[in-house]
């Protein structure tokens, strides 16, 4: 399985935070990507962060090709902004599309403190169920950090599955999901690219490689 994500689509209506620049995909190429996705079961689409044009430009062009794509959502930016609104969340809900929890405050969870890790696996999780009203089972790791200590954190809070930031290949069934970050460059050739850094050499080399990121 190929997990795509995506971040801000199209002109950004905000300064852009650190490397956010080089995550947001102008309208055309995501466009020229989804194209290339519609058809096949094995990639799935993804969006972090919360942005309103998860909604303004994601969702059209999603529906338009009858795909659907998992929303995780920052929970503590609900209604600011420039960012996805409660009302905004259920009408991606009610296209058939998925939420799920990518924490409160869009800080990395490694290295937090047990209250501050409880506030982003936890409390943000409840707070978008409440919004959804229905269970939220996934979660992406925030600029893809964890360790052991989250990995154990997001077992013990019941999360179905869970998306990283380590690139490649991916198991369907895997609780840990490894994602590839779309960026301004990347067009439809990406995901051939993809595809050819997932010989079982290189599988066997992410494997080991996400090993020692789980257990530091």
């Amino acid at each position: 399985m190929t997990n795509l994500t995506f971040h801000g689509l199209g002109e950004p209506p905000r300064a852009l935070d650190g490397g956010e620049a080089g995550t947001w995909v102008d309208a055309k190429r995501f466009e020229a990507l989804l194209d290339a996705v519609a058809g096949r079961d094995d990639v799935r689409i993804t969006f972090d962060d919360g942005n309103a044009s998860d909604v303004a430009i994601g969702l059209p062009a999603l529906a338009a090709r009858g795909l659907t794509a998992t929303f995780f959502v920052v929970a503590g930016r609900l209604g600011r902004e420039h960012f996805l609104s409660a009302a905004q969340v259920r009408e991606l809900r009610d296209a058939g599309m998925r939420i799920g929890n990518h924490g409160m405050r869009h800080r990395a969870w490694r290295g937090l403190d047990a209250a501050a890790l409880d506030e982003e696996l936890r409390v943000a999780r409840r707070m978008l169920e409440d919004v959804v009203g229905a269970p939220v089972d996934e979660a992406a790791c925030p600029f893809g950090a964890y360790d052991r200590r989250v990995v154990g954190a997001l077992r013990r809070g019941g999360y179905r599955r869970v998306f990283t930031s380590d690139r490649g290949t991916a198991g369907d069934a895997a609780w840990l999901q490894a994602r590839n970050t779309m960026t301004p460059a990347d067009g439809p050739e990406t995901l051939t690219a993809i595809g050819a850094r997932s010989s079982p050499a290189a599988r066997a080399a992410g494997r080991a490689r996400l090993a020692v990121k789980r257990w530091r």
